[in-house]
């Protein structure tokens, strides 16, 4: 059982008894369940019934001095009157949820000259502002209060992605329609893109891996990178029929020449020999980046490797802001990043292992290499060389959707 469920259970359970138990008794009942359950328990129990630490101490005392004494069944336990004890913050000061609700959420609540609109909401200063306001009130009652009136902790949560191209649909069966009809007729198509940039060292990665209790793998505190190692820029070709990839590991930059290297590589070591006799060879990829459709170097190295090749290669892009769409992205990156979770990059060797060494139940299997030529970046292409491009474009979007022929200038 995890520790939401259970607190879930814990809190159902007080819920319960709070109307069938009197003061004495639901204090006595919350103390029993924080002394057994050790470490922490008084902090989950307080939460769960909504008491007070100092109210759940005093039961843990009261327990205490019982197993010292014979208690007289004679006389009944002292409880405290009905409506004894201290009042309720919201009751003795009706205003304070409402002045809590508009500091939480300013703009919607009315107040969006609120001082608190530019900072960090954390309890603490929320019980400044409150006693600045004549509410004197604890951080502690804070925290209770917004559980109350529905809050709680939230992080940002990913969901929009812009205003979509009218064509982004379209586009989307275009390439669709073009990928089906290449892998009908046998001939290759894959998916490019770069993944993320890596430290290579003995850095933090994400994840949590099996590891000797209490013995976590120790990696550096600070993530500045290592200048004799770098970073890693893995390129990655993914053979969408196949489900077999390609990865590159570039150590300098990434660029429309390393890119389309990679592909070329892709070719010699693996294409060739699952499409022997193909003629055409469909790249999808990315709106931007290194393979950008805007990239003039892209299309100038395109046709190099057409010429070198003796194949027409199309493209087709996908529209901007979408390049999670890409094949690539949940077919093998995903795969390449769980593969190596927690496992530091400690160095360029480790990287080509781990990305090679990835495998999934459907199949996929990846190989890789480390590419330790030294890319320049800022390269320009001249209108001449542009001229020169044996490129057609397609009558829907031509900037997203072309082929580039071989040539033998």
């Amino acid at each position: 059982m995890n520790a939401d469920t259970f607190f879930s259970m814990l809190t159902e359970k007080y819920h319960i008894l709070r109307t069938h138990l009197n003061e004495r008794a639901l204090r006595l009942c919350a103390a029993a369940d924080a002394r057994s359950f050790g470490h922490g328990g008084i902090i989950a129990v307080s939460k769960a019934c909504k008491l007070a630490r100092n109210t759940i101490y005093a039961g843990i005392r009261e327990l205490e001095a019982e197993k010292q004494t014979v208690p007289d069944i004679t006389e009944p336990a002292r409880i405290r009157k009905s409506g004894g004890g201290r009042k309720q913050l919201t009751e003795s000061n009706p205003r304070l949820l409402v002045a809590l609700d508009q500091m939480v959420d300013p703009v919607t609540r009315g107040d969006p000259m609120s001082p608190l609109r530019w900072t960090c909401k954390s309890t603490t200063k929320l019980a400044e502002q409150l006693s600045q306001k004549g509410h004197r009130v604890s951080q502690r009652t804070v925290w209770n209060l917004l559980n109350e009136l529905g809050y709680s902790m939230q992080s940002n949560r990913k969901r929009f992605e812009g205003a979509d191209h009218p064509d982004r649909d379209a586009q989307f069966h275009f390439i669709a329609d073009k990928v089906q009809e290449f892998i009908q007729r046998g001939q290759p198509v894959i998916s490019v893109d770069t993944k993320k940039k890596e430290l290579v060292g003995n850095f933090k990665n994400c994840g949590k891996e099996w590891e000797k209790k209490g013995c976590p793998k120790e990696v550096k505190t600070h993530d500045f990178v290592d200048s004799a190692l770098g970073k890693a820029i893995p390129y990655g070709v993914y053979d969408i029929a196949n489900n077999r990839g390609w990865v590159s590991v570039g150590i300098t930059h990434d660029t429309a020449e390393f890119a389309v290297n990679t592909i070329g590589t892709w070719w010699q070591r693996m294409g060739c020999k699952a499409y022997p006799h193909a003629k055409e060879l469909l790249i999808t990829a990315d709106g931007g980046g290194s393979n950008g459709w805007r990239v003039r170097l892209w299309k100038v190295e395109l046709q190099k490797l057409a010429n070198k090749l003796n194949k027409t290669i199309h493209v087709c892009h996908f529209p901007p802001g979408t390049s999670k769409w890409n094949k690539i992205e949940h077919r093998m990156f995903c795969h390449i990043t769980e593969n190596w979770r927690a496992r530091p990059l400690e160095s360029r060797a480790v990287v080509v292992n781990l990305i090679a060494n990835t495998t999934t139940k459907k199949g996929l299997k990846i190989e890789a290499t480390l590419d330790e030529y030294e890319y320049e970046t800022g390269k320009k292409v001249t209108d001449k060389q542009m001229i020169g491009i044996a490129i057609e474009a397609c009558e829907f979007h031509g900037e997203w959707n072309y082929k580039i022929k071989a040539s033998s200038n």
